[in-house]
């Protein structure tokens, strides 16, 4: 029962990204190019979408983490550290640089897929294997590995 809800939500969140428009990279090059502003020319679009997962989020959270244990989980799995480290910060400088030059990230580019676009399908074998050698490179040095949790 638990994959059939999953697969719901994967679902739902495709179709959200479908149609709020993150998985077409135009839509969200244009979103990023802030030089477009006083062209008149930048599409803010997206900002509203970001906004309305923000808060979901942020009040979705606080709702869940007032239970004893998750719906379909024993134990909430949370980081044991809030300190700042050199992957978190070189992590999201990454994704960044990779949004802003192919317009797709990790999620959308999946539901991309259904494009059968070419650049879809390199975005993804080009996070495949950067997955891997950041796995990779986490295994040879431990302090690189996943943070621990609670």
């Amino acid at each position: 029962m638990s994959v059939l809800i999953q697969f719901a939500i994967g679902l739902i969140f495709g179709v959200g990204l479908l149609i709020s428009g993150m998985s077409n990279p135009a839509k969200v090059l244009n979103f990023l190019d802030l030089a477009a502003i006083r062209a008149g020319s930048w599409d803010p679009s997206l900002m509203f979408v970001m906004l309305g997962a923000v808060a979901t989020a942020f009040i979705g959270f606080r709702l869940v983490l007032k239970r004893q244990r998750p719906l379909l989980g024993d134990t909430f799995h949370l980081p044991a550290r809030n300190d700042l480290d050199p992957r978190v910060i070189v992590g999201p400088a990454i994704f960044g640089v990779g949004w802003g030059l192919a317009g797709f990230c990790p999620g959308p580019a999946f539901v991309a897929l259904g494009y059968g676009t070419l650049a879809s399908v390199l975005f993804v074998i080009a996070m495949m294997i950067g997955m891997a050698a950041a796995r990779a490179l986490a295994e040879r040095q431990p302090t690189l590995a996943t943070p621990s949790y609670e």
